[in-house]
């Protein structure tokens, strides 16, 4: 089955609300099999609304819409949707009792508006609203389906798993299972080279790569007749992939870096703390949005002036005028005086250029130390950032850091 998603409404040309739901509706349909070909969104105009409509039927048999459904004027949805697939709305009298008993506990009076609320096309599955008052609902005529869903996306999510999704799995031969695997350390080119012989020719599973701020990560999907032999496709492909590439892998579930690193801290119960100067926070600040971190997160200090790192850290002053701030000394210092302050197992800090300017051609902006430490152990790493801009910059740094945690915990 080969589906588009059609979103109504001009406030989400005009960028007023973000879309969300193409994106749901996507995910949803690809886990039952049915691939999606084309998103539209649309406007509050009956003529554009047929158009897209009218498009999307032309290489799909199923097409969903969300928002139109309401009571005012320019929500015209289902009557486009009962014109074009050759059928008329009838008054559907319980939702009508529904609407009026609505009004009258709200101490309001039922206008004629809302009362178009109660009209369905007449051949329509119905789906009841439970949040809301429009109702959904899936119309067909000659191998095309039209299933028109709510606008907000509250009522639209509990519509389509309560209601649309069994009705769509009795309408669907087989199953899409896939998985996300996440590196770092490798860049999508040199991914989609070191998996080559996989990529080019495939059939099933299919792999597909992406980037994503300085990562690169792989979706492995396989589409079968059963789950457990869409699964084991999967499964055997991973074991391909990992042979080639494991060393850069750290999540096969979609995980973020992050989280990966707080379950394993947490797992392992490996206290952690981090002394911070060009990414200004910016670790503690994110292993920290991880509920229950603060079981192992025992510190962290945003040492940025050389004050600070003399201060907080015990920084050696002859270390900072003889090797500078961005150094691999003060970054082995910091991490040293870290330890000594918090008594923390692991222990990390950064030193770095962030820009866009403080660059020299020795030390060029993107020039990052991070130097970590696990019990008695202790490495520290220099890494040249490719200079993007500031925030760039930041965020790879963060992303080193976690790569280094990450290692360091497997080895603990």
């Amino acid at each position: 089955m080969k589906s588009a998603i059609l979103t109504v409404g001009t406030e989400l040309l005009f960028g007023q609300i973000t879309n969300s739901n193409s994106v749901y509706l996507s995910q949803q349909l690809n886990n039952l099999g049915i691939d999606v070909l084309y998103h539209y969104t649309v406007g509050d105009n009956p003529k554009r609304l047929a158009e897209m409509i009218r498009q999307a039927f032309a290489d799909c048999d199923l097409v969903i819409t969300t928002g139109g459904l309401g009571p005012t004027q320019d929500d015209l949805t289902k009557e486009i949707a009962a014109e074009m697939l050759n059928d008329e709305l009838i008054l559907h009298q319980d939702i009508l009792s529904k609407l009026e008993s609505y009004s009258k506990r709200a101490n309001r009076v039922l206008t004629n508006n809302n009362r178009k609320q109660a009209f369905l096309p007449s051949r329509a599955v119905r789906f009841d609203n439970e949040l809301g008052t429009a109702p959904g609902f899936a119309l067909e005529d000659k191998g095309r389906t039209i299933i028109c869903l709510p606008g907000p996306p509250g009522e639209m999510t509990q519509m389509f798993e309560q209601k649309v999704k069994p009705y769509l799995q009795e309408k669907t031969e087989d199953v899409i299972y896939y998985k996300i695997i996440r590196t770092f350390g490798i860049g999508e080119s040199m991914l989609e080279t070191e998996l080559k012989q996989w990529i080019d020719g495939q059939t099933d599973p299919t792999l597909a790569t992406y980037a994503k701020e300085g990562e690169a990560y792989l979706r492995i999907t396989s589409k079968r007749s059963t789950l457990e032999e869409a699964q084991a496709a999967v499964d055997d492909m991973i074991e391909n992939i990992n042979q080639k590439i494991g060393q850069y892998i750290y999540s096969y579930d979609g995980e973020d870096l992050y989280e990966v690193v707080g379950k394993k801290l947490l797992e392992k119960n490996i206290s952690i703390s981090s002394a911070e100067s060009c990414t200004g926070g910016l670790f503690a600040k994110t292993l920290t949005d991880l509920p229950g971190i603060s079981a192992v997160y025992d510190r962290g200090f945003v040492t940025y002036s050389n004050k600070a790192k003399m201060e907080e850290l015990g920084v050696k002053a002859e270390t900072l005028e003889k090797f500078g701030a961005v150094s691999e000394e003060t970054a082995i210092e910091m991490t040293k005086g870290l330890k000594k302050v918090t008594g923390s197992r692991l222990c990390i800090s950064v030193t770095g250029i962030a820009g866009p300017g403080g660059g020299t051609e020795e030390k060029p902006v993107g020039l990052v130390y991070i130097c970590a430490s696990l019990d008695d152990k202790i490495i520290c790493k220099e890494f040249r950032i490719r200079n993007i801009s500031r925030s760039w910059n930041r965020n790879y740094a963060l992303l080193c850091m976690l790569d280094m945690v990450n290692r360091l915990i497997d080895q603990a």
